[in-house]
């Protein structure tokens, strides 16, 4: 996990932060310093916590890559989950 991801893990977050890591991978979501509203993912329907679930994953080999991971708050979708936008700049290999 990068610094900037919500504070809170649960046993499974704290599984999925060690299997990163054992893989060389980078969590998008915990790399950029934004607000807690563009890192939550899901909110029950009874609005009592805010959790950050869904990740996009990359390898730390392309870290640099990435240009910026958030929410996209107001998605007009009949789900608990807000979705999550990356954006990765990539150089294709010329022969």
């Amino acid at each position: 996990m990068g610094r900037h991801g919500l504070e809170e893990r649960d046993e499974n977050g704290e599984r999925f932060a060690n299997l990163c890591v054992f893989n060389k991978l980078v969590i998008g979501g915990t790399i950029f310093p934004y607000k807690r509203m563009h890192k939550v993912t899901w909110i029950p329907p009874d609005h009592t916590t805010e959790n950050q679930i869904d990740h996009i994953c990359i390898s730390k080999t392309f870290t640099r890559s990435m240009e910026d991971v958030r929410t996209q708050g107001g998605a007009d979708i009949a789900s608990d989950h807000h979705p999550v936008v990356a954006k990765i700049k990539l150089k294709p290999k010329k022969h």
